[in-house]
């Protein structure tokens, strides 16, 4: 009663909204918390005095005591409300004569100051908030939000939109404006005093010549992340920058030089027959590895006893290589695991764990070793699919070759977004997250398993599409034996692989359309 009627006067004065008010209010409020050393313990405690006459003393006193305080406080609003009135009077001639002579008062500088330190703040608690420098524990694959991958020219994503088209120059012209801004920072950090000073080994000036490529992704309650890769002055010397726009200007998060010339990546395939596959593998993994690269390993893990003479037999010209034979049913999750515990030297190896279909260049090797780092973050590519060259190609003359036709355009594969087996992870945090699901067996499931374990974890997941990773069309097979769930993954699959939306219309209707074209041709004069 006594609180409604304080607020209602304060309010008649004009000062409910004011500061000082609400700490007067406050101040009322704790004032009227009873102490524990009050002089009526029969209130607090039990076994107390409890008549009627009792309690209306108390409250009588209580109600003196409150008129008493509440005339205080309004002696002292009054004070304050004239002080206050008084103050913005002197603040008000300070700024007429500061506009008179040209001048902001000093008391302006020390507001814009203290603005820009509330804006710092700010902008950090975005940065430290957002999955920047650390992964965060999500639900499942649906909540990871994936990076795009762009060059100075084109911009590979996953969001297509209306193009549909997985690789393209941006249409919309702040984003152009964006990301060539994104690079003009990187450089003039890369090229600033502070960077200088902290890498005097540096011989050369970055150019936008040295830009490799660049990871971008934005979580719409925080910011955009940049992470940037330029070539350093050796060609196993990289540059790598992040950077961070809080909805605002951009923070430089770290500036590091990352020397790869150290990182072995071990390549494990697990293998049941397909020879010709292995083979063309092995010739791709021969002009990428051993004549350019130079630091990799590799580990085949070959279930069964047919045809592993002949996988002995395909020439690897190659020390780092491991062959492990396994006497069971094909089950990939479990080669892939045997393969990575099999690895025995001390070097916390980088493992990248791959199928014999698919094929990868140099810089996607690049893209292993930068996007990867022990205890913090894995990688987890997406590649770009093929479709079948024999629809793809089917008025040609003469089938292209492979490196031909690996162009990532709307006609000749997709985005295989859906996948997770082709991953960039150091073995200590596959040992770490529990590895592969060994009850696994046969085909698929094994890598969504894996996938979900490092979404649980504290890890960052990289997920972007990759400009240098690719899968080969192969016929697919569903087999009978497989589980409903596996055999309808198995052949949506299938479905997906065989051609794009709209060369499968021009199949299904190949007779309709071929009567079309019949009907509009020229008739011949007789």
């Amino acid at each position: 009663m006594l609180r409604r009627w304080l607020l209602a006067l304060m309010a008649r004065i004009g000062l409910i909204t004011s500061g000082c008010c609400c700490f007067l209010l406050l101040f009322y409020l704790l004032g009227c918390k009873p102490s524990s050393h009050s002089k009526h313990p029969s209130l607090l405690w039990p076994g107390g005095a409890t008549s009627k006459e009792g309690y209306l003393a108390l409250l009588q006193e209580r109600e003196d005591s409150h008129r008493h305080y509440i005339s205080s406080l309004m002696k002292q609003i009054a004070e304050l409300k004239v002080a206050l009135e008084e103050r913005t009077q002197q603040l008000q001639e300070s700024l007429e004569k500061a506009k008179s002579k040209g001048i902001l008062p000093q008391v302006r500088w020390k507001y814009i100051n203290a603005m820009h330190c509330v804006l710092q703040e700010f902008f950090r608690s975005q940065l430290k908030q957002a999955e920047v420098s650390s992964g965060v524990e999500l639900p499942n694959e649906y909540a990871l939000i994936p990076f795009d991958t762009f060059t100075l020219q084109t911009v590979y994503q996953l969001e297509t939109g209306l193009t549909k088209h997985p690789a393209e120059r941006p249409a919309r012209r702040d984003r152009r404006d964006e990301l060539i801004g994104t690079v003009e920072t990187a450089l003039h950090v890369l090229n600033g005093p502070q960077q200088q000073a902290d890498d005097t080994r540096r011989k050369h000036t970055y150019s936008p010549s040295d830009f490799i490529q660049g990871l971008s992704r934005t979580e719409r309650t925080r910011g955009t992340v940049y992470e940037l890769m330029f070539k350093g002055d050796g060609p196993q010397n990289f540059a790598q920058l992040v950077l961070f726009r809080p909805f605002g200007p951009l923070m430089k998060v770290k500036s590091d030089g990352v020397n790869t010339h150290g990182i072995i990546i071990n390549i494990i395939v697990p293998l049941s027959g397909r020879v010709d596959a292995f083979k063309q593998f092995m010739s791709n993994f021969r002009d990428v590895c051993i004549q350019q690269d130079g630091r990799v390993h590799l580990t085949v893990v070959y279930f069964g006893r047919d045809q592993i003479n002949q996988v002995k037999a395909v020439e690897t010209r190659f020390r780092s290589f491991t062959l492990i034979q396994m006497n069971e049913e094909f089950s990939r999750g479990r080669g892939l695991d045997v393969g990575a515990r099999a690895w025995r030297q001390r070097q916390n190896v980088l493992l990248f764990f791959c199928d014999v279909d698919i094929h990868f260049t140099p810089d996607f090797l690049t893209s292993c070793r930068l996007n990867a780092e022990a205890g913090k973050k894995v990688y987890y590519p997406v590649l770009f699919s093929q479709y079948n060259p024999s629809i793809i190609y089917s008025n040609h003359t003469h089938m292209p070759s492979i490196k031909q036709q690996l162009v990532i355009k709307n006609e000749n594969g997709f985005w295989r977004d859906f996948g997770f087996g082709m991953t960039c992870q150091y073995r200590s945090d596959f040992i770490n997250v529990g590895g592969f699901d060994r009850s696994i067996r046969g085909w698929g499931l094994e890598d969504v398993h894996l996938y979900r374990k490092y979404l649980h974890s504290k890890l960052m997941v990289v997920r972007a599409p990759s400009r240098g990773l690719f899968h080969l069309w192969h016929e697919k097979s569903c087999a009978d034996e497989l589980p409903p769930d596996k055999y309808k993954m198995c052949m949506q699959t299938k479905a997906m692989s065989e051609a794009s939306h709209g060369q499968l219309g021009a199949l299904f209707f190949k007779q309709e359309i071929a009567l079309h074209l019949n009907s509009h041709k020229p008739s011949k004069e007789i």
